[in-house]
């Protein structure tokens, strides 16, 4: 009866770390979605200056994100086992 105790309470245990793993690294990637980058650079005299391909930076970001994404997903798969 203890050891059926002792498995229930592990496996129980075992969810719970789970899932707060699961919940800090979807936290931690939502950190970086708060800081959103301006199209506006300040130069050596302190002027701000337009940065050119405004356009293709949020691109990268996009594609920097989505892998970043997948690579959490695989992470917490790996965790699991």
């Amino acid at each position: 009866m203890n050891r059926i105790i002792n498995m229930v309470i592990r496996q129980i245990m075992r969810r719970l770390v789970n899932k707060g793993i699961d919940a800090g690294f979807n936290r931690a990637g939502r950190m970086g979605n708060r800081k959103k980058q301006q199209d506006v650079e300040i130069d050596d005299y302190g002027n701000p200056v337009q940065r050119s391909g405004g356009q293709r930076n949020g691109q990268q970001g996009r594609q920097s994100a989505r892998r970043a994404k997948q690579s959490m997903k695989v992470m917490r798969k790996i965790g699991r086992f």
